[in-house]
């Protein structure tokens, strides 16, 4: 992890938005941590969707120009402030930029933040895997959208994705029965490597039939959905009674149909719908703590693992934006600087 002098690191920024190319391999000032904080060197960097919304400069929390992507960083405390009590020079940690005042930030060499925001990582986390855990952090708030409810199966579209891969091993380390969709053979073998019970066709139409044919008539207690558009439809209809069909993304667009109109010809299930942000806890520091201490805690036990990462070197982050843009990757994508 060299850098180029003493005094410079290396990171990525962008200076106006768009598309990877807009994403420039620089030298900046390395950090010096002031009163309490601490300076994190990094050994893996995560990158994921959030990171593209920042360069494409959609994202709602999008930080001020020039800014640097990235949004999960583990690494080494190798300098410290005045003041600092908790951790100390030596100490394993993960970066979430879900603690910091504004999201990105991580592709660098090095960051400086206040010593209450790092999580100290066991030696049993490798760091690739490490930058996996804000994925389990956001599995386990959803899987607490129903209020904890007793819940017996989950619908996840899109199976391979790497929410959807850490929602399926967060409720197979509770006894759930995971029913997911994944559109080819090579992601279909990655869903059920990653904790998927059944796997179904993804034709939304037939949806619903196959989720009620796999539960003896009953459905699922929870479905959750990415895409919006006929597949909030079909999850609806894939619920058991009481059920909750959960929207954490819209990436097809709102659905068609009338959606109230659908819950009153399903009146009989008495069911649900939320639309869910992980943004929901920013103002409450101790549940969003909470929830990554106990994502930490499950992989440490081994009740949940990362999903196989493939990883490349910072500098080529460029390239990185590529492969996320066309969908061309397969578990976490981890950067190394």
């Amino acid at each position: 992890m060299a850098t180029s002098s003493e005094g410079t690191m290396k990171a990525v920024q962008l200076r106006v938005t768009g598309g990877p190319e807009v994403l420039s391999w620089v030298d900046l000032p390395m950090p010096q941590p002031g009163p309490a904080q601490v300076r994190v060197r990094a050994h893996a960097i995560g990158a994921g969707g959030p990171d593209v919304l920042i360069r494409n400069g959609t994202y709602k929390w999008m930080p001020p120009l020039p800014a640097i992507p990235g949004n999960e960083l583990a690494g080494v405390v190798d300098a410290v402030g005045p003041g600092v009590a908790r951790l100390q020079v030596g100490d394993r940690v993960l970066v979430s930029a879900r603690e910091l005042p504004q999201r990105g930030g991580c592709y660098v060499q090095a960051i400086c933040v206040p010593e209450s925001v790092p999580f100290v990582l066991p030696s049993s986390i490798a760091w690739e895997d490490a930058v996996s855990l804000g994925n389990f952090q956001l599995a386990l708030a959803l899987l607490a959208s129903n209020g904890n409810l007793p819940a017996q199966a989950i619908l996840v579209p899109g199976a391979a994705g790497g929410v959807a891969t850490a929602l399926a091993q967060v409720a197979r380390s509770r006894g759930l029965r995971v029913i997911g969709t994944a559109s080819t053979p090579v992601k279909r073998a990655f869903a059920l490597e990653n904790g998927v019970t059944d796997l179904v066709d993804g034709d939304v139409q037939a949806l619903p039939q196959r989720v009620m044919e796999l539960t003896g008539g009953r459905g699922v207690d929870l479905a959750f959905d990415h895409v919006g558009a006929a597949l909030f439809i079909a999850c609806l209809r894939s619920l058991a009674p009481s059920g909750m069909a959960v929207s954490y993304n819209i990436l097809g667009g709102p659905p068609s149909a009338d959606v109230f109109d659908e819950l009153r010809k399903l009146l009989a299930k008495s069911l649900a719908i939320r639309t869910f942000s992980i943004h929901a806890v920013d103002a409450d520091v101790a549940q969003r703590r909470g929830l990554m201490e106990q994502a930490i805690a499950l992989m440490a036990s081994g009740q949940v693992r990362a999903p196989r990462s493939m990883r490349m070197p910072l500098a080529e982050a460029r390239r990185a934006h590529e492969l996320l843009d066309s969908g061309g990757t397969l578990g976490k994508l981890v950067l190394i600087p």
